[in-house]
């Protein structure tokens, strides 16, 4: 167990998190690869979202609705089809619609009374803006791919979150579901990090990455995660 009481500041994952973006994926993805006599399961169709969408962030910065669009391009061209314009901007115009878990808000709710609340996002400024209505919580800070240029597990976005917070590292402490994109490259810069494990009881690695990494503590929701700070 980690002494909550050292840390001021809570640093959040957002997509798979906060908002459950699996659902999302897969509310638009599912239809849209159907009449293209596409018939994946969901794992299949999260595990290469998860393929696609790593190789385009790893080259040289496009803005995320670029990148999910270029994820159903991907698509076409791994399944022979040519999507449409509407079908290339589905994805990134879903987002506004993609709703927090269940636990999610009012455990914010909770935490927002004892912690600052920052949002650590690959994701554009004006696609957060839509989950930040469902969020429902002020932040205290917000630092998107759009603002470091650069997408997790890259070190500058952890980086430019430390520099906007300006506390120690010992008083920050990282919450996230991936630890591809987020636990490994937090405790490797000297952060305290949680793992939300809200996978713990299905198969796929995708949400996670195949790497490991050893978190201060791991909790199946965020829920979990309030009760404990608040002890």
């Amino acid at each position: 167990m980690i002494d909550f009481n050292q840390y001021k500041v809570l640093t959040f994952d957002c997509y798979g998190t906060l908002i459950d973006w699996e659902n999302g994926i897969l509310g638009v993805l599912k239809p849209l690869l159907l009449p293209h006599s596409t018939n994946l399961d969901d794992n299949q169709i999260l595990e290469l979202f998860a393929e696609f969408e790593a190789e385009l962030e790893k080259g040289e910065y496009i803005k995320y609705r670029e990148v999910l669009k270029r994820v159903v391009q991907k698509f076409g061209e791994r399944f022979g089809f040519e999507p449409t314009a509407d079908e290339l901007n589905s994805l990134a115009d879903s987002i506004q619609d993609w709703l927090p878990f269940p636990d999610t808000i009012e455990a914010l709710k909770t935490l927002t009374s004892k912690f600052k609340l920052v949002i650590i996002s690959n994701v554009d400024d004006d696609l957060f803006a839509f989950s930040a209505k469902h969020l429902q919580v002020e932040f205290d800070q917000i630092i998107t791919a759009e603002q470091a240029k650069s997408y997790k597990p890259s070190l500058n976005n952890f980086r430019v979150a430390i520099e906007r917070i300006d506390l120690p590292l010992e008083q920050i402490l990282h919450v996230a579901a991936s630890v591809y994109h987020d636990i490994v490259t937090a405790k490797s810069l000297g952060l305290s990090a949680v793992w939300v494990n809200r996978r713990r009881d299905q198969k796929g690695l995708y949400t996670t990455g195949s790497v490991v990494s050893q978190p201060d503590l791991e909790v199946p929701d965020l829920k979990t995660l309030a009760v404990l700070s608040s002890k």
